[in-house]
């Protein structure tokens, strides 16, 4: 694991979405567990726990079934890491970018913790932008 734990949950998540894995093991952190959240929240998992093993907690998310299985392979679940630790990418509340006309949803770092556009938006705040989701 590098020392960018959001893109670790991006490239695990869009991974066992690829190979049609139902369940994803990700490192439990503060922001971890808050990305997770929402993403449950949003509809775009179906569950998580929290699993100790050996002294280090991961979270165990179940990801949302497709129907058909046997037709050629499509993504369920876009992910994209937009701010890194080599470029932060920063957003007032009003120039927050709408993904698919609002369709998908940015999560960003505000200083009232990590949320969703529109909370971001009813809030009146800004913050650091993490990843896209459609």
């Amino acid at each position: 694991m590098s020392r960018d734990t959001i893109a670790d949950i991006i490239t695990s998540i869009r991974n066992a979405d690829m190979n049609r894995k139902g369940t994803v093991r990700i490192a439990s952190t503060n922001m971890t567990e808050n990305i997770v959240k929402i993403l449950l929240r949003e509809g775009f998992i179906e569950s998580a726990r929290k699993h100790q093993e050996r002294n280090k907690y991961f979270l165990v998310s179940t990801l949302r079934h497709r129907r058909n299985r046997k037709g050629p392979y499509q993504n369920l679940l876009n992910l994209k890491r937009v701010s890194r630790p080599g470029l932060r990418i920063y957003s007032n509340y009003q120039q927050i970018p709408r993904i698919l006309g609002g369709m998908g949803i940015v999560i960003l770092s505000t200083s009232r913790g990590i949320m969703t556009d529109r909370e971001a938006r009813l809030e009146g705040i800004g913050g650091e932008i993490l990843c896209y989701i459609w």
